[in-house]
């Protein structure tokens, strides 16, 4: 079984299909407490393990003392297969948490997602043991057709108020559809890919994971 690297590393993990590129970090200064995989947007507009949003989120867990697992969908940069429209990206997901879970069988693991990869990590988390889910401007028309099953761990959902590609609107009429419910930031000004609203956003994050 692959060991966890002590240091930020990026290398092929054997996943369903093949092989999966995957970026591993570790928090600076503490002892990891948990786990996180995190979720990128759609393959097909440009979504990256190395997207901003992504990596900011990475950075919020990695100070929050969370070691964070990013990976490329299957047909982006190294990993292997073409879009799946979710179903093998899940299914992807699955294989690395229990590669963390084998690993770690005592620390609680962590999914989040920005916009499909929202998606993806909500619907893994349905199928898992998970102890908290995030997610970023979720891609809310998928978890609608077909429904998604209930997630029962604590959720976390942050949303832009300014989104020109997911309606918060639509976002927030769906929240209130939730039991149980997620809890829900609103990010006033923020567009979909928080240009210039960063750092509130890691900010808004880790607070909101803090203060529980």
């Amino acid at each position: 079984m692959l060991s966890f690297p002590s240091q930020e590393s990026t290398f092929l993990f054997p996943g369903t299909v093949g092989d999966i590129e995957v970026l591993t970090a570790v928090p600076e200064h503490h002892q990891p407490i948990a786990s996180v995989i995190i979720c990128h947007p759609h393959p097909l507009y440009g979504g990256t393990m190395q997207n901003k949003v992504v990596s900011t989120l990475a950075r919020a867990f990695q100070n929050l003392s969370l070691r964070t697992v990013r990976f490329n969908f299957r047909g982006v940069g190294r990993s292997v297969g073409t879009h799946d429209e979710g179903r093998g990206e899940v299914a992807d997901v699955i294989v690395l948490a229990q590669w963390l879970q084998a690993l770690f069988p005592h620390d609680a693991l962590w999914l989040a997602g920005f916009s499909f990869g929202g998606f993806v990590a909500a619907s893994a988390a349905t199928q898992l043991s998970i102890a908290r889910l995030v997610s970023v401007a979720p891609q809310v028309s998928r978890f609608l057709s077909p429904k998604l099953p209930a997630v029962t761990c604590p959720w976390l959902i942050i949303q832009g108020e300014q989104d020109e590609i997911v309606s918060p609107e639509e976002v927030y009429a769906w929240v209130e559809t939730l039991q149980p419910k997620p809890q829900l930031i609103r990010l006033p000004g923020a567009g979909h890919f928080f240009h210039g609203q960063l750092l509130e956003l890691r900010q808004r994050l880790e607070m909101a994971l803090t203060s529980k």
